[in-house]
């Protein structure tokens, strides 16, 4: 017991410092897609508005930048922008516009062990 005891401190004492890990930031700005189906005014605009299609549509905007890319914080919520269905004047389809996302990863070399170093 007092071995092992013993033997974690030992350790604790002459591990290596822990290092922080540092990420690069990037800000994006970009349009989500039309809604699916033609709807009355009041309802494309709510479909477009719900936080779900914000969080799905902002994380694939940061994915768009290449692996590693993450969603670190949705600045902006954008416009509504509605366009007329062709087969119906009265109903319309719906998108957010200028959605502002600001996206994160991880600097490389700043984790774990780099390539070709021993």
């Amino acid at each position: 017991m007092k071995f092992n005891l013993m033997l974690g401190l030992l350790c604790l004492c002459f591990s290596r410092p822990a290092i922080s890990t540092e990420y690069i930031y990037r800000d994006l700005m970009a349009d989500t897609l039309l809604s699916a189906k033609c709807e009355s005014p009041s309802k494309a605009k709510e479909t477009a508005q719900k936080s779900y299609k914000l969080r799905i549509f902002s994380k694939k905007f940061c994915q768009t930048q290449g692996y590693g890319w993450h969603v670190e914080e949705i600045m902006g919520n954008g416009e509504v922008d509605c366009d007329e269905c062709t087969s119906n004047a009265a109903l319309q389809q719906c998108r957010l516009k200028d959605v502002s996302v600001k996206c994160k990863r991880i600097k490389p070399g700043t984790v774990g062990l780099l390539p070709g170093k021993g």
